[in-house]
């Protein structure tokens, strides 16, 4: 099965990067969040995937095209200009980067897919965002469901801290970042029949996450697979400082391929 990654986006909430890289591209503990989740879909034995790109998408290219040598050891023999690869690094994946535009849309970069998605299930996320979400069991549940869209719901944890107070001022209880107030959030991570391209009418202007949900909702044709464990959108600078640090610490919840 296919997976189809947003990472197209100008990603201006995170402009202390996204300057000089797309959003996709900035790094956690030296590799691209791209890559991180793309080795989560990878430990699951999902290895094909379309990458939908559109803001500096050469650079996206460029990572790809040179993944070989920019892991693996190098041995360039100038006097005859050849090139030997040692301890040559890879992974078992088929990458397709399709430019998809500039100022598309999420529903528009999706439709330009259609093509290379095929007329199947495909699974479809955001290029910023990192879970320990059991992709397997996510499918089963959409297969389950029968219905033509799946997405996974999470609690992103609270910016601040929590506290309960009684009516003469005593705290009761102190909770540092709590989980959200009981609401579940769209957290990407879909399961998509190839039905979904009806309900994207609008072309390049759809946002996905408007109309066609909508949608879908309204005709009873979207799921959602409630996901408790971990689940980070890298938003900001503070949010890819955190993620960094749970890395660095070896305490990333979604490595699982390390594990």
């Amino acid at each position: 099965m296919k997976i189809a990654i947003l990472a197209g986006g100008y990603g201006t909430r995170l402009s202390e990067e996204t300057n000089l890289l797309p959003k996709p591209m900035v790094e956690i503990g030296g590799r691209p969040i791209l890559w991180h989740i793309m080795k989560t879909y990878s430990y699951w034995g999902f290895n094909e995937f379309v990458v939908l790109t559109g803001y500096k998408s050469h650079v996206i290219k460029d990572y790809f095209i040179n993944y070989y040598t920019r892991y693996s050891d190098i041995t360039i023999d100038m006097t005859d200009n050849t090139v030997e690869l040692h301890n040559i690094r890879s992974e078992p994946w088929k990458v397709t980067m399709l430019y998809t535009g500039q100022d598309t849309m999420t529903g528009g970069r999706l439709l330009k897919a259609k093509g290379f998605l095929g007329n199947e299930r495909f699974m479809l996320t955001y290029g910023d965002g990192v879970s320990d979400v059991n992709v397997p069991a996510l499918l089963d549940y959409h297969v389950k469901k029968q219905k033509i869209a799946t997405l996974t719901a999470v609690q992103p944890t609270g910016k601040f801290g929590a506290i309960s107070i009684t009516e003469n001022g005593s705290i009761t209880s102190f909770r540092e970042k709590p989980i959200g107030d009981d609401n579940w959030i769209n957290g990407g991570f879909f399961i998509m029949e190839p039905q979904v391209f009806d309900y994207l009418a609008e072309g390049e202007t759809t946002i996905l996450e408007r109309k066609p949900m909508e949608q879908l909702a309204e005709d009873g044709q979207l799921n959602a697979y409630k996901h408790s464990g971990f689940w980070k959108a890298m938003d900001t600078l503070h949010d890819k400082n955190e993620l960094t640090n749970l890395w660095t610490k070896g305490k990333a919840p979604w490595a699982l391929w390390l594990k």
